[in-house]
């Protein structure tokens, strides 16, 4: 317990709570809706308590937002790869055994006074900083009151009033199938808190990493939320807006509906107060400015500079989406490969071995200085698009080098026409009624001379010579 979190919550309103995904170690989807002259409550999911309680089932209004606005939030916690927890040395290690990462300070007793984890405050400033926030230079911890069978103090250490960042903003490019366009999302506050423990039932002593949740696809999250839409909307149309609660819900995936589980606390409840084991937080801004020269090229700086180097919004889209595969790129095109080929390899046939070998670009063995070379190849005509493919998925497989490929298995392209048109000549010869048939009309024809003179040359033939050179055969009178 007591490990360290950052929490994120954007728009200010109650919010549905929907189970984690696996973007972090929390990720709750929150959402409300409201009208132009009147603000809706939202759903809340919790799969974690145990209480249900039935609720009137709504079915899905034909046209749900015709009068209503939609709101969502996010509010997301996010476990931080420190060693230790945030107020005291205990190891962070998720998973560890029952009750060996422990001790006065976590269970809050008598005498024992926090301590706070300075890489907290690092990595909460680096957020607030990614997140385009205002950066408290003074802010101060809280202590939030509530029982909690994972939570043996009583109460949780976080922040109530003054956060450590607040009124930021994140920017994002939306695929063309919804919308397309950039679009800006408010941040409301980033603050740092304490994880409540995790409580684990075993008789046999056996304790595995096994755990279900509620929401476990964002379709499920896809079709809450317009459930919820319907429902919320479907009560203020009938005239019971008393009904639109501040609650925690859950999703029942077979009834496809939300179902009331508790109605939430609110801040009176937590009985907040300024936590008095623990000083102010106090920062510089030579601090914060250092902090902020180290951090990596943020997704959107990404995006923006693949925009400028001649990429489309769906290749920017694409390589932004993957740290991994954006290094790979980057490092392709830093080796010399031209910009747009090597995007369009990345995409295409490097993508679909890595979906269906089920791999991650870092668990194959083609190198993107490979990958520049290769390119090179084709550009430059020292070999044919499909010869490079073959080059490509034998690099993928097992490695090597283009060059020591190309020479160890003679693929470098012809480009002599004289050989060339040898070989058309002997295609043309060995296939009188095909050849009379082209003449005769059948132009399509092209494409099965084209394919033998392939097969003889085994596939280095020069393409673009080789139908230069095919079509004078074929049109020259007889």
């Amino acid at each position: 317990m007591a490990s360290s979190s950052l929490f994120l919550r954007l728009p200010k309103s109650t919010l549905l709570f929907l189970s984690p995904l696996p973007l972090s170690t929390k990720h709750i989807t929150s959402f409300c809706t409201k009208p132009k002259t009147q603000t809706l409550s939202s759903l809340s999911t919790n799969p974690s308590s145990p209480l249900r309680t039935k609720t009137q089932s709504h079915a899905p209004l034909e046209n749900p937002t015709l009068d209503y606005e939609p709101v969502i939030g996010i509010e997301t916690h996010v476990q931080l790869s420190t060693k230790t927890k945030a107020f005291c040395g205990c190891p962070s290690s998720y998973g560890s055994q029952p009750n060996t990462s422990i001790c006065p300070i976590c269970m809050g007793l008598p005498g024992s006074l926090p301590v706070l984890n300075s890489k907290v405050i690092e990595f909460a400033v680096k957020l607030g900083l990614a997140l385009n926030c205002e950066i408290s230079l003074r802010s101060k911890f809280d202590r939030k009151q509530y029982f909690y069978p994972d939570l043996p103090k009583g109460y949780q250490i976080s922040q109530f009033d003054v956060p450590i960042a607040r009124n930021g903003f994140t920017d994002l490019d939306l695929p063309c199938e919804f919308g397309g366009g950039h679009r800006r999302f408010g941040i409301t506050r980033v603050h740092m808190e304490e994880d409540a423990g995790k409580l684990i039932h075993s008789s046999n002593g056996d304790f595995s990493q096994v755990e279900i949740k509620n929401m476990n696809s964002f379709s499920a999250m896809h079709r809450a939320i317009d459930f919820e839409i319907s429902r919320q909307v479907s009560l203020l149309k009938e005239g019971k807006s008393d009904e639109v609660i501040q609650e925690t819900r859950l999703w029942e995936e077979g009834a496809q509906r939300t179902v009331t589980m508790r109605k939430k606390e609110g801040l009176a409840d937590y009985r907040y107060f300024p936590e008095p084991d623990l000083p102010e937080v106090i920062l510089t801004e030579e601090y914060v400015n250092s902090l902020g020269s180290g951090l990596p090229e943020l997704p959107e700086m990404k995006r923006r500079r693949y925009e400028k180097m001649g990429l489309s919004m769906q290749d920017v889209l694409f390589l932004a989406d993957d740290f991994n595969v954006a290094d790979f790129f980057d490092a392709a095109v830093g080796h010399g490969a031209d910009v747009k080929l090597a995007a369009n390899w990345v995409m295409s046939d490097i993508a679909a071995y890595l979906k269906n070998e089920k791999l991650s670009i870092t668990e194959i063995k083609l190198t993107p200085m490979e990958l520049a070379e290769l390119i090179a190849s084709i550009k430059n005509g020292t070999i044919n698009g499909k010869i490079g493919k073959e080059i490509l998925f034998e690099l993928i497989a097992n490695g090597g080098t283009v060059g020591a490929m190309i020479e160890e298995k003679d693929l470098v392209q012809i480009m002599d026409p004289n050989v060339i048109e040898a070989m058309i000549d002997k295609a043309l010869a060995e296939n009188p009624k095909q050849l009379e048939q082209y003449r005769g009309g059948k132009t399509k024809l092209q494409g099965f001379f084209a394919g033998q003179v392939m097969k003889v040359s085994k596939g280095k033939a020069n393409p673009v010579l080789l139908n230069k050179l095919l079509l004078e055969k074929l049109n020259a009178k007889s």
